[in-house]
């Protein structure tokens, strides 16, 4: 395998290479209790790829949050916290578990906005993905940066989510999970598993759930509510976030135009956390 090295230097593009291995994906299937066990030769499922390219930082050069620092790859923009925003997927051919793909790269933008709690940073990434010669995934990555949190600062009002699932699918979240999609992902955030650091650097009630898991849930509920579907385009938003305590809830149904599906997460009070929509070739 071919890992990104940090570097001191800015650098506005990145290339990993990597062998699309069954035993991650296959500790993936066991961990979301996803039911069938991937082998070698299978087609890698939508959004499974996120297990692959790990960014490797030594352990010097993480910061606070267990991110890497800003400054090499991703820029600086003068804001401590930073998290998934959400995304947009075009899917041209899928991976072969066993293969070799190489993942490339780069910053589209980078830009702040005035937010009702103050300066937010928005960092917008590109990867694509290409093995034995094909270009199998388009990325495009957003990556919002925020302030230090503020004592007092009231949380956005919350969204009722749409109630009109055809498809739902209950998750009780727990300290393993999140443990284990940390691991796979090679993911040092400190949100996702140190809840003194989660409470008090940066003012959530618990444990925050990894938005790109509920984001690959989301889209494997599609693939067991229809199977043998082929996904081409998938978008989703991070809407509130989600904690470890409470169950929620990821939802779907097909749109008017039988050719897309609304995906949505709500967490156990029915509020909207994540929104998505996946069109179908």
């Amino acid at each position: 395998m071919n890992h990104p090295q940090p570097s001191d230097g800015h650098r506005t593009e990145q290339v990993a290479t990597d062998v699309i291995s069954v035993d991650r994906a296959a500790a993936f299937a066991a961990t979301i209790d996803h039911g069938d066990t991937p082998t070698v030769g299978d087609a890698l499922s939508p959004l499974w790829h996120w297990l692959y390219f790990w960014s490797v930082s030594r352990q010097s050069a993480l910061g606070n949050d267990g991110h890497p620092r800003t400054g090499g790859f991703l820029p600086d923009l003068g804001l401590p916290r930073r998290m998934w925003a959400g995304g947009r997927l075009f899917f041209n051919a899928p991976l072969t578990i066993g293969e070799i793909a190489t993942r490339s790269s780069r910053v589209l933008s980078a830009k702040h906005k005035e937010g009702r709690s103050g300066q937010l940073g928005f960092v917008t990434l590109e990867h694509v993905v290409e093995s034995n010669g094909v270009r199998a995934i388009r990325e495009e990555q957003d990556i919002v940066y925020r302030g230090l949190a503020e004592p007092g600062v009231a949380a956005p009002a919350p969204n009722a989510a749409p109630g009109d699932a055809r498809w739902q699918r209950e998750i009780t979240p727990s300290e393993v999970l999140l443990f284990r999609y940390s691991a796979l992902t090679f993911n040092g955030h400190r949100i996702h598993y140190d809840r003194a650091y989660a409470q008090q650097a940066e003012g959530y009630p618990d444990l925050v759930v990894h938005g790109p898991l509920i984001a690959t849930l989301l889209l494997d509920l599609v693939t067991h509510a229809l199977p043998g579907a082929s996904v081409r385009e998938y978008t989703y938003k991070a809407i509130r976030p989600t904690f470890l305590g409470n169950a929620f809830f990821v939802c779907g149904r097909l749109a008017n135009d039988g050719r897309s599906i609304d995906l949505w997460a709500k967490d156990h009070e029915g509020w909207l956390t994540m929104s998505g929509c996946a069109t179908l070739a």
